[in-house]
């Protein structure tokens, strides 16, 4: 499991950053998921290590242009490229109409199954791997933050021990590894959590949108492995972050401190910040809460 930043600026591209794009890859087969998609962000899929036909979902957090710019470009690449499997876009009410109208008045289309889902607060996704709930923020138009919860995976079934015991190999293994209880032709009965090692605790994450402080962080990014949150500013401009709804360092810090949070990612940087400026952004972060990194395009992180 990782994250990988294909744009870590806020409000318009620069030099140094894209805008919006976090792309969290959650199997060995390179299974990828992407976290908005401003405009560029099919360019920067391309400069990574990522896999395009391992993309399936795109979680939009609000519809401003930097978060959402790039979603007509990324989908008609997918019919240009052939692929075929299934995509699902989720995001806030009005999404639909974006990408509609877009493709319509364009000219485009999808030739693959397109499913456009508009979110409300709560759950909004469960696969029985992961379950992927939304939370309002704190911005100047509807916008979420995302929690995914992996579910604990079970531990590894001790077959040399039911080889031992007499259990033959057979479809009933799976059974005793979901923790069931099977029945054999002679009437031995076995009970699959008897044989199970300690299961694997489940990965978890927050990805917030743009936001100012906000209570709803305490809960969104209760005890997470990682939380991603946006520095769109340093402490002393504290009042202009605020009233445009985003938040500070030192603000975006103490909310994961709050939380729980065993590590912070911080990303969406203003442009006016050049690469000379990090240290002291990040010093800023780290003087609240230690276990910061800044995100910067194409770092990777693993989980």
């Amino acid at each position: 499991m990782r994250l990988t930043f294909l744009g870590t600026g806020g409000g318009a591209p620069s030099l140094q950053r894209n805008v919006s794009a976090i792309a969290f890859t959650h199997s060995i087969r390179g299974e990828t998921w992407l976290f908005d998609c401003g405009e560029g962000t099919q360019h920067q899929f391309m400069r990574s290590a990522l896999k395009p036909g391992r993309l399936d979902k795109i979680f939009i957090t609000h519809l401003h242009g930097d978060h959402i710019f790039g979603l007509p470009g990324l989908l008609t690449s997918r019919s240009m490229a052939g692929l075929t499997e299934p995509f699902t876009v989720y995001g806030p009410k009005g999404i639909k109409a974006f990408i509609e109208t877009a493709l319509s008045l364009s000219g485009s289309y999808t030739s693959y199954p397109l499913e456009i889902i508009e979110i409300e607060a709560g759950t909004v996704l469960d696969n029985g791997e992961f379950r992927v709930t939304a939370w309002p923020l704190n911005h100047v138009i509807e916008c979420f933050g995302y929690r995914i919860e992996q579910y604990d995976k079970p531990g590894f079934l001790d077959a040399l021990r039911l080889k031992a015991e007499g259990v033959p190999r057979g479809p009933w293994y799976q059974q005793l590894k979901q923790g069931k209880t099977i029945t054999l032709e002679d009437g031995r009965e076995f009970n699959g959590a008897d044989y199970l090692g300690p299961a694997t605790k489940g990965k978890t994450l927050a990805i917030f949108g743009d936001t100012a402080p906000t209570d709803v962080a305490l809960q969104l990014a209760a005890n997470v492995d990682v939380m991603v949150h946006e520095t769109t500013l340093e402490a002393e401009m504290m009042e202009k972050a605020n009233g445009r709804g985003h938040s500070t360092t030192l603000q975006a810090a103490e909310a994961a401190k709050k939380a729980g949070a065993k590590r912070m990612i911080a990303t969406h940087f203003s442009s006016r910040y050049l690469p000379q400026d990090m240290a002291r952004l990040l010093a800023e972060c780290q003087s609240v809460f230690p276990a910061t990194e800044l995100a910067h395009d194409f770092a990777v992180f693993d989980i």
